[in-house]
């Protein structure tokens, strides 16, 4: 079952009616950039059995563990949250509600297999019977990984994509506070393992949220670099899910409809935190973005951001911020029709342009937001890579497999050339 709680904002806002309108139009109307992607006839869709969607839906919690026969729950989430003081926020509605809980805040940006192993240890030393993800990508996607982890033997790498993770542990709830990774409703996880410099993809039903809780809210506090992060990390889920080799009409309206939500609200957001119509509009896209790319997959960007993530320490978001526009501009000679209907959507091109005028504009457009929100290169943040660690960097690249789905596959050599322009 889906719920969506009908408390937008978004509903009375000229600019989101405009997004949805403008993303409605581009759904109903594919044809030319379909004769130019071979897309799939057909898709599998994962997500959450429940998906509650509004301001302040986080007091619904009690109502929804309910309905999954839960009482229990394991909170998993990191210090900084606690910090925030939104941890006690999620303990005071169960405590409300009669609700006895744990918590574990080990969670670390980028979490690795012995954060996993730790939050298993904290699962095992209480009475649970559900897990409560709460924060960005990094504690959501530990919840999950705590969950399968806990009845499937072995270490977390051995059930790296493409494996499939299908045996379910307890019931995951997402609660998510960034807007950004999309987690919330994805069949996805990023763990980075501590025995070598890796990041791997962890895929299937078992990665899948059981119910998502999705209130912008929690937004308001993020500091400006970390909106601008998640916010170009959504722009590049729905940008790579509408461009992918696994792109379908199910996952294009959430893509064409995420997009421009994004482009009209992250500088808004970055510049005014509190600015409600905003931080909702990034929130419910990056949730948009997020079923778009679980379910037709990510591409290059992604593919290239893991090494640096795992080599450097440098936030996911960050990293494909660092990537988007570079990538951008050597893959639209594959998908002109695609990529310049993105460009239109987001009003980055006029309907009347080319499609060779419009992803001209794409990509200067995407080079300018990067420049307005300050996204730094790595070399800015004082990291250097040699020859020998950017062709293991694109080795690994390779071998997550997202790079497959872009519309122009690249040769090692040529993403080690792409490392070098955005370094």
């Amino acid at each position: 079952m889906i719920l969506l709680t009908a408390t937008s904002s978004l509903s009375t806002d000229p600019n989101c009616i405009k997004g949805a309108a403008q993303s409605s139009l581009w759904a109903a109307n594919q044809t030319q950039a379909k004769a130019t992607l071979t897309m799939q006839t057909f898709a599998r869709i994962q997500s959450p059995r429940i998906i509650r969607i509004g301001g302040g839906v986080v007091q619904e919690l009690p109502e929804v563990m309910v309905q999954m026969a839960a009482s229990r729950p394991l909170i998993v989430t990191d210090k900084g949250l606690v910090t925030l003081g939104h941890v006690q926020r999620l303990c005071d509605i169960l405590d409300a509600a009669n609700l006895p809980y744990g918590l574990f805040d080990g969670v670390i940006e980028d979490p690795t297999d012995t954060c996993v192993d730790a939050g298993i240890a904290a699962l095992n030393a209480g009475d649970y019977d559900c897990i409560i993800g709460f924060g960005g990508g990094s504690p959501m996607d530990t919840a999950k990984a705590i969950s399968f982890m806990s009845v499937n033997p072995g270490h977390v790498r051995d059930y790296k994509a493409p494996r499939q993770i299908d045996r379910c542990g307890l019931p995951v709830i997402c609660v998510p506070t960034t807007g950004g990774t999309g987690s919330e409703l994805t069949r996805w996880c990023v763990i980075t393992d501590t025995g070598a410099p890796e990041k791997y993809n962890l895929s299937g039903l078992a990665c899948v949220g059981t119910a998502a809780l999705i209130d912008w809210e929690f937004t308001t506090t993020k500091p400006a670099r970390i909106t601008a992060d998640t916010g170009i990390d959504s722009l590049t889920h729905a940008l790579e899910a509408y461009v992918s080799k696994r792109a379908h009409a199910y996952t294009d309206a959430f893509a064409l409809s995420a997009m421009p939500l994004i482009a009209t609200h992250l500088r808004t957001a970055c510049n005014d935190p509190t600015n409600a119509t905003a931080r909702e509009a990034l929130m419910l896209a990056a949730s948009q973005a997020g079923m778009a790319f679980s379910n037709a997959s990510v591409a290059l960007v992604h593919g290239m951001s893991r090494p640096i993530g795992a080599h450097f320490h440098v936030a996911h978001g960050l990293s494909n911020a660092m990537l988007l526009p570079a990538v951008t501009a050597f893959s639209v000679q594959a998908a002109p029709a695609r990529y310049a209907e993105a460009a239109r959507v987001m009003g980055f091109a006029e309907a009347a342009d080319t499609d060779a005028a419009a992803c001209d504009k794409l990509v200067r457009s995407l080079r300018a937001l990067n420049a307005d929100l300050k996204v730094p290169s790595p070399s800015q943040l004082g990291h250097e890579a040699d020859d020998d660690l950017l062709h293991l960097m694109a080795r690994q690249a390779l071998a997550s497999g997202s790079p497959q789905n872009n519309p122009r596959v690249p040769s090692e050599d040529e993403i080690v050339a792409l490392y070098k322009e955005m370094w």
